[in-house]
């Protein structure tokens, strides 16, 4: 017998309130679970790059995803009515999407995993979740488009995580829907109303952590006022379903890790204790160099930068940063102890665009020669060197050389006795002198490789 959808909707309201009075109880009851071993971050420190994808019907109109309903009229998120933009999905069918080609593209990038947005602001959910008809699976494109991507990741032993937003623009308990999103779009907590958007919140993140298999991340995005969430329930729910999945820090709580969006820190961040807060303050200084944190002070990061200057694909943005540009960014950001997660916006078609094709690539290329000084490694012993970078690990560290100079590389070193130089490039031994805390190395006269050339130091 099928229902009719006013009584799909009465069911679906039941469920949301049950979970949500049930979320409280259980809020309540039980006490807080303790988060899981830090050794669950190892993998993830390992990796060091990502991909990012944002992607949903809002690629059909060339627009940023959300925020033209949300801020309209403000510069770079695009123009397009509320009602013209909740009509995309009816017409979003991106039948060239390949999520093989697309996982098969990360790896060829030197990416170590995956987030993908499975809700945006809008509330559209690119997963076919039992607690919305706004969704995938009701556009033209008819499947689950997480699950393919899912299915495509476990095949290739990508790790993937899901990005998913505690605002929800299309949701009655998030915000009075009768008004335009713009009205009240940082949402309404004092409505009675509220209790029910959290509960829909735990149904659908169960969903997400209970039907596509191991999340490696759980990647929230709740702008202002995150702790109207609150953080503890659905950190709690997410250790107690898949005890594994890192959680970033915006949902209210300081979480695994931080994220920096379209910046990179100065200073290596580090944990304020007594505060329970991030600092990227520059640390003490020691002979004129900056001392490095200790690890047990070292606050886990990872920005998160676009290719161009937006996150969605918009056919306008023609400002793409360089292939140079963009493996220096990773070397920077790695030099400091970070992750960098490099967005992709693909197409309405579902394919990834030729110019993010390309760099991508680049990077791949460039990391097939010098990954040893990428994977694996924390942040250099010499920070933010005027001509490049450094990275460290074990007994090696590598400098990252930007600019090769004319003639000899020559800086102070205090505190490091190198015993050997190599290139990274060629294993060609170099030679150097070390007196006095300062080292001088004697360099070939051509850079090994015009985007960013590695020198292997080896200490005792």
């Amino acid at each position: 017998m099928r229902h009719s959808a006013w009584a799909r909707g009465k069911r679906i309201g039941l469920l949301v309130v049950a979970a949500a009075l049930s979320g409280l109880a259980a809020a309540q009851e039980r006490p807080s679970a303790a988060p899981p071993a830090p050794d669950r971050l190892a993998w993830w420190r390992e990796a060091k790059f990502g991909m990012f994808v944002h992607w949903g019907p809002y690629s059909l109109a060339s627009v940023e995803a959300s925020w033209p309903i949300m801020t309209p009229g403000e510069a770079g998120v695009g123009e397009i009515s509320e009602a013209d933009y909740r009509a995309l999905p009816q017409r979003f069918n991106p039948t060239r999407f390949d999520p093989r080609e697309w996982v098969q593209l990360a790896r060829a990038a030197g990416q170590r995993y995956i987030v993908f947005t499975s809700k945006h602001h809008d509330g559209f959910c690119m997963f076919d979740s039992l607690y919305t008809p706004y969704k995938i699976t009701r556009s033209p494109y008819g499947k689950d488009i997480l699950a393919e991507l899912a299915a495509a990741c476990r095949e290739q032993e990508m790790p993937l995580g899901f990005y998913y937003s505690p605002p929800d623009m299309n949701h009655p308990g998030f915000r009075d829907t009768s008004f335009p999103a713009r009205a009240n779009w940082r949402g309404q907590p004092e409505r009675p109303e509220w209790v029910t958007y959290l509960g829909y919140m735990e149904l659908q993140i169960t969903e997400l952590l209970t039907r596509y298999g191991k999340v490696a991340i759980l990647w929230f995005d709740g702008l202002e006022d995150q702790q109207i969430y609150n953080g503890r329930r659905f950190h709690r729910l997410v250790h107690d379903l898949q005890p594994q999945t890192l959680i970033n820090n915006r949902i209210g709580l300081p979480g695994d890790y931080d994220t920096p969006e379209q910046f990179i820190p100065e200073h290596i961040p580090t944990v304020t204790r007594d505060a329970k807060s991030t600092s990227t303050d520059p640390p003490e200084k020691v002979s004129g160099t900056a001392s490095l944190p200790k690890p047990e002070d070292f606050r886990p990061w990872e920005t998160c930068m676009t290719m161009n200057e937006t996150w969605a694909y918009n056919r306008h943005d023609r400002k793409f940063k360089s292939a140079t540009q963009l493996i220096r960014t990773l070397v920077d950001v790695t030099s400091k102890g970070g992750n960098l997660l490099l967005n992709v916006g693909p197409g309405p078609d579902g394919t990834i665009q030729p110019e993010f094709r390309e760099r991508l690539l680049a990077i791949g290329d460039w990391l097939n020669v010098n990954g040893d000084a990428i994977y694996g490694t924390t942040y250099g012993p010499w920070q933010n060197l005027p001509f490049g970078r450094t990275t460290a690990k074990g007994k090696n560290i590598y400098l990252h050389v930007f600019e090769w100079p004319r003639g000899n590389l020559e800086f102070d070193a205090p505190q490091v006795q190198v015993e050997r130089v190599v290139l990274l490039a060629t294993k060609q031994e170099v030679a150097f002198t070390q007196r006095g805390g300062r080292l001088r190395i004697v360099l070939p006269p051509q850079a090994p490789d015009p985007q960013v050339s590695v020198l292997v130091l080896s200490t005792p």
